[in-house]
């Protein structure tokens, strides 16, 4: 309040009203911009995350059609620590949320008689397939399509949702994300794979420097930033990591394989070879973690039961490194054998044994389809 003498403000009134105005007008501007860092992000690190890390993987894609904002929501409600997203390219270079860029069994674009000239065969990462793909569709294209349950053989209940979501934009998740992190007053953690970024990259549509671009305007590209970035390639991540600084893990698929970019570039080292001390080493100057399969972290038999775990754990934490396995997943099918329970192979196993059983290795968090199974595995290992 500004006291009024002789009907007027005086000068030293008026210069204090103008120095009280100011001040409120900065509490006011540092509130609103700790609730829009709050909702962004920017005050966080990986070493901050809950260990075990339950990350929900493509979602809650145990329950909804994966990579869709209602697989990203449920995830989040149900109280995963991170969410996942994989992005490929449209052909007018948006980044789109799609695990494959063979969007044949995750939309109805097979419903759609105006894009049955669509249909191609490509060879992608060296692999033949036939169906539609996101490069050869305009984002208003991919717009008119509705998202579907990838696997529904194994999840007849998803089919429910068929049809309610759109494909989403990688930019309507930062969106989604900022003002999930505004409700909820922290940051909202992200998890973002480039799919593909060699054979991307030579149709002209690389997916690391959009990304890029978009991890700048939405305040995501700072080393405590509240977003991993990962890729099976190698190259993408050391790219990513000269554009920007959030957090990188490299991605690590079976022991005999070998990351499309060194077959590219005719590296002749294989993921066995990764794994290995030097391996990690070179990783470790670069990334910040890495994301084996579980079959890395603990072997199977040949018939399909767990052995003896590898020293990969101890040997990624010696090099400073994170590691985020995955796939956690409740069905018998996807389940190690001593983990399955009865015949019905969509059946739910003993989930949270086979958790148990990869949380007591080391591991630093898993990515999950059932995030809420996973959480509670984590609550029991965190509770011995």
């Amino acid at each position: 309040m500004t006291e009024r003498v002789s009907g007027t403000p005086g000068r030293r009134a008026l210069l204090g009203a103008a120095v009280l105005s100011t001040a409120a007008l900065g509490l006011a501007g540092t509130a609103q911009a700790q609730a829009a860092d709050r909702g962004r992000g920017g005050h966080g690190s990986l070493r901050d995350l809950p260990v075990p890390t339950v990350i929900g993987h493509r979602g809650a894609s145990g329950y909804r059609p994966e990579h869709t904002l209602g697989s990203y929501q449920l995830a989040l409600d149900l109280g995963a620590h991170i969410v996942e997203q994989d992005l490929v390219p449209t052909k007018d270079g948006h980044l789109v949320c799609r695990h494959e860029n063979d969007i044949t069994a995750t939309t109805d674009v097979a419903d759609h008689p105006e894009f049955a000239g669509r249909k191609a065969t490509k060879r992608i990462d060296g692999v033949s397939y036939t169906g539609w793909f996101t490069e050869d569709f305009t984002l208003a294209e991919l717009k008119t399509l509705r998202a579907t349950e990838r696997i529904p053989g194994n999840r007849p209940d998803n089919t429910l949702y068929d049809g309610r979501w759109t494909v989403p934009t990688f930019e309507e998740v930062l969106r989604w994300a900022d003002q999930e992190g505004r409700k909820r007053g922290k940051p909202v953690w992200l998890y973002v794979e480039t799919k593909h970024p060699t054979y991307f990259r030579s149709l002209g549509l690389g997916l690391e420097e959009p990304l890029a671009r978009l991890l700048r305007r939405y305040g995501r590209d700072r080393k405590n930033s509240p977003l991993i970035l990962q890729s099976f390639e190698p190259s993408s991540v050391q790219r990513l990591a000269r554009l920007v600084d959030t957090p990188r893990i490299v991605l690590l698929s079976g022991p005999t394989t070998r990351p499309w970019d060194f077959v590219e570039s005719g590296d002749p080292r294989t993921v066995a070879d990764l794994v290995k001390p030097a391996g990690l080493k070179w990783i470790a100057s670069y990334a910040q973690g890495i994301g084996p399969t579980l079959d890395l972290v603990i072997p199977k038999d040949a018939a399909g039961r767990l052995t003896t775990p590898t020293t990969l754990v101890k040997d990624a934490h010696a090099r400073g490194l994170l590691l985020h396995p995955y796939t956690l997943r409740n069905e018998n099918s996807f389940l190690p054998a001593d983990f399955r329970r009865g015949s019905d192979p969509n059946a739910y196993g003993d989930v949270f044994g086979a958790a148990a059983a990869y949380f007591a290795t080391g591991i630093d968090g898993v990515f999950s389809d059932h995030p809420d199974t996973a959480l509670l595995a984590a609550a029991d290992f965190a509770g011995r």
